[in-house]
């Protein structure tokens, strides 16, 4: 969110574990909507593999937001 306060497009990522936390911080910082893309939880036991695909779905979702081209 800091970056979008400075003009800088961003989008952020979050485990689907905290989900609702990240939408009520959102709200609560004034940035209700804000996007963010949710990767599989948790990733601390998750594989090399598994993180690795993870950080590339997430990374070019956050290029489609930040573009304005993401489908969703």
């Amino acid at each position: 969110m800091s970056g979008d306060r400075l003009g800088i497009p961003s989008a952020g990522i979050m485990t689907e574990q905290f989900v609702s936390a990240a939408e009520l911080m959102g709200k609560v910082l004034g940035a209700d909507g804000y996007p963010f893309v949710t990767i599989p939880h948790p990733i601390s036991s998750a594989s090399h593999d598994a993180l690795a695909a993870a950080a590339r779905t997430a990374a070019a979702r956050c290029v489609a937001i930040i573009t304005g081209t993401d489908p969703e």
